[in-house]
């Protein structure tokens, strides 16, 4: 019996934000598995805030989607056929099969995991890019150190969450900004930030002043847009603002907003400098080992917020931009 694959490929360029037009989607034979190659079954499909740039027809740090090409994503599965003696029918794997059911891949983009140590979900997210992306970020474009004021956009968030819960154990008082009283709960009870301020309150700028008195050492940037320039308004002498995201920017219909007390740079003698997690893949190895430890001593807690279905993609991916997701947003793929 031949396997079926349901999958979405790109069939526009969004405009704004992503509609049910830009999307087409197929349902085919799965494909098969040649010399070398294996076919892994997607269990669960990562939804990402840089989607949204992938699908732009424009110069970047990775070419564009393709139309006609199947949405690239990250993946965790199972190897269900090998021809590759480096992996076993069985084994569970990450790598980039995009939203779609079935893959097949080389193995040089593959890396395998332990569905015993953590959830598989978790390989997408505090185990996964996110994790890493939080680490390397946070660690060496950040520079924290013990003593630091951390304050953090998207605190709810895959990435952010993560950035203030290392930043803790960096020994860093961690603040974060997130949007809704539930959110700034979860990320002060449950993941131990000092503070959040909850950028929906009427009070929001008030109560941003009264949580960092003492300025900003390391800004983790994720939004863009005028929560970064009031973060630039607060920064400390020598502070570092990591450029991670922006995701208020990403469905715009007009030029991006760039900040405009970009000069506080100069008169506190601070930087602020872009990165992309794919700068650090030779270090990978290092990253994993330093979030699993922690992680196994209980001192890094994941969120998956996770929607179930493959037809349901292009209504799940918009929960990132609308904020209704809590932690790191996944979709399962396989069926039970």
């Amino acid at each position: 019996m031949t396997l079926q694959n349901k999958q979405y490929r790109l069939a526009a360029r969004p405009v704004g934000i992503p509609k049910d037009s830009d999307w087409e989607f197929v349902t085919s034979d799965a494909p098969a598995a040649g010399d070398g190659e294996v076919l892994v079954k997607v269990h669960f499909v990562s939804l990402d805030p840089a989607m949204r740039g992938w699908m732009n027809d424009a110069k970047s740090y990775i070419a564009p989607v393709g139309i006609g090409e199947v949405m690239r994503a990250g993946t965790v599965g199972e190897v269900v056929v090998s021809n590759n003696p480096a992996f076993s029918a069985g084994d569970f794997v990450t790598g980039m099969h995009g939203v779609q059911q079935y893959g097949v891949s080389n193995g040089k983009d593959l890396v395998k995991v332990d569905p015993k140590l953590a959830p598989l979900e978790s390989y997408l997210g505090g185990l996964g890019m996110p994790g890493l992306t939080a680490f390397f970020g946070l660690t060496d474009v950040g520079a924290v150190k013990e003593g630091d004021t951390v304050l953090v956009s998207g605190a709810a968030g895959a990435v952010g969450s993560l950035v203030g819960q290392i930043a803790k154990i960096k020994g860093a008082r961690a603040v974060g900004i997130a949007g809704g009283a539930d959110k700034c709960r979860y990320v002060v009870e449950e993941l131990g930030f000092d503070a959040c301020v909850d950028y929906k309150s009427d009070t929001f700028l008030e109560e941003m002043k009264n949580s960092l008195k003492t300025g900003v050492d390391v800004y983790f940037d994720n939004v863009g847009g005028d929560i970064l320039d009031m973060a630039l308004a607060r920064l400390n002498r020598h502070a570092r603002v990591v450029i991670c995201g922006a995701i208020s920017q990403y469905n715009n219909t007009t030029p991006v907003q760039g900040p405009a007390n970009y000069l506080n740079l100069l008169v506190q003698h601070s930087r602020m400098e872009g990165f992309v997690v794919f700068d650090y893949m030779k270090q990978y190895g290092q990253g994993i080992q330093e979030l699993a430890t922690w992680y196994g001593q209980g001192n890094l807690k994941f969120k998956e917020h996770v929607d179930t279905g493959i037809e349901n993609f292009p209504s799940t991916l918009l929960k990132l931009f609308t904020g209704e997701n809590f932690g790191k947003l996944v979709l399962k793929v396989v069926e039970d």
